[in-house]
This record gives C-alpha cells, sequence and structure tokens, in this order.
C-alpha cells in the first residue's frame, strides 16, 4: 500500500527536512505540503476522496491557524484521515491540546528518520498511536497520576466567534433549528442561517454536526 502524506510546517526548510527523511521510505508518497492549517483546509478542498493523504504530519505553532485547531477541524471534517503531530514542543499543554484535539500521535522533529517512518506505517498499518520515547513517559506519568492536565484554553477558532455566533453554536448543540433558534433569539432564520454560515467558515466545517463536534471538543455548551 503507497502512503499518501501531508506536511503542514510554515517553514520551508522543515518541510524539506521531512521530505529527505521520508525520501528512503518506498511505500510513503508526499502528496501535499501547506504553510498552515487554513492553507491546508483550502488545498484540501481541491482534492478528490481518492487523493487525499493517509496521513498528515502537522506543527503546532503556525501563523493564521495553528496546529491544534487545525486538527480539532481536520478530525471531524476528514474523519478518514490521521493527524499526527510533528513539533519541536514537549511541554504538557501542548501535548494535552493536541490528544484532546484528535492527534493520533504526537512526534518530535529531532526523532531519527526511522522513528518517523515507522511511525508513519503503524499508524496506518496497525492503527497505533506513536508517540516519541520523551511523549510516551509524561503520558504514562499522566495516567499513573490519574489523568491528563486540566486546560480552560479554547481553540483560537473558537474565540473567533462574536458572542451572538457563540450564542447560536450553544443552542445547536442543545439541539435547536433554526426557526427555534430565530424565536429564542427574536430575529429572522435567514439570520440565523447567516450567522451559521459565518460559523462554519471560522471553524472550518461544513455542516451543522461537525460544528456541534468542535463545540463538544472545546467545552462550549
Amino acid at each position: 500500500m503507497m502512503i499518501r502524506v501531508a506536511i503542514v510546517d510554515d517553514q520551508q526548510v522543515n518541510r524539506i527536512t521531512v521530505r529527505q527523511n521520508l525520501a528512503e521510505a518506498s511505500n510513503i508518497k508526499i502528496v501535499l505540503e501547506c504553510n498552515n492549517g487554513d492553507d491546508f483546509f483550502v488545498r484540501m478542498g481541491g482534492l478528490t476522496s481518492d487523493e487525499l493523504p493517509h496521513l498528515v504530519l502537522m506543527d503546532i505553532d503556525m501563523p493564521v491557524m495553528n496546529g491544534i485547531e487545525a486538527i480539532a477541524a481536520g478530525t471531524i471534517r476528514y474523519p478518514q484521515v490521521r493527524f499526527l503531530v510533528l513539533t519541536v514542543f514537549d511541554d504538557d499543554e501542548k501535548i494535552f491540546q493536541a490528544i484532546r484535539a484528535g492527534a493520533s500521535g504526537y512526534l518530535l522533529k529531532d526523532d531519527p528518520s526511522a522513528q518517523l517512518i515507522e511511525a508513519i506505517r503503524n499508524a496506518i498499518e496497525y492503527n497505533s498511536v506513536p508517540m516519541s520515547p520523551a511523549i510516551a513517559r509524561k503520558t504514562l506519568m499522566w495516567m499513573r497520576s490519574g489523568g491528563f492536565p486540566e486546560s480552560d484554553e479554547k481553540s483560537s477558532a473558537i474565540t473567533l466567534l462574536t458572542d451572538r455566533e457563540t450564542e447560536i453554536l450553544k443552542l445547536m448543540v442543545e439541539g435547536k433549528d433554526y426557526k427555534q433558534i430565530a424565536e429564542e433569539l427574536f430575529i429572522s432564520p435567514f439570520t440565523v442561517r447567516t450567522h451559521t454560515s459565518k460559523i462554519y467558515e471560522k471553524l472550518h466545517v461544513n455542516s451543522k454536526a461537525q460544528a456541534i463536534n468542535m463545540a463538544n471538543k472545546f467545552g462550549i455548551r
């Protein structure tokens, strides 16, 4: 099986390094390179289902739309695609945010190329959750201590919503339809639909169900 891989990193030198590290793998093909999360969704939108990557290597710290936001929306919009973090950050908060967003693994950029190749193959062929040894040790410590660290931080994509958009999203989570939301907020159904379109755009989703999943993922209730 030829594994199609996407690289999302704002630094070209990093993308080149990853490409070189994967060049020795005969069954891994890089099909997409993107500068940030927003660029990723734009480029993904131009691919057919047969062209989509099986796995995405996602950096965390990027402008416009960072990796945590992209993973959160990507795992909902493209549930068939696996997302692996590939970053320099090994702090607890970043790891927790990535796992909560839906990452299927967490790797560090200074890991050997052979380890990266093995992680990609194992994630696709065996549905494993690859982690760098340092990350695995931290995760094990959390499990032994009773769970992941608490975090009140929300996706900046969520914080981009206006008060009215957040209000409408909460009502959507409650199961209300456009007419019911309009009646509760004393606005027209057309206005509700307009706000909903903006919510979808900001969260990088394309359906009510996906928007609700994003809201649940980041505690919007």
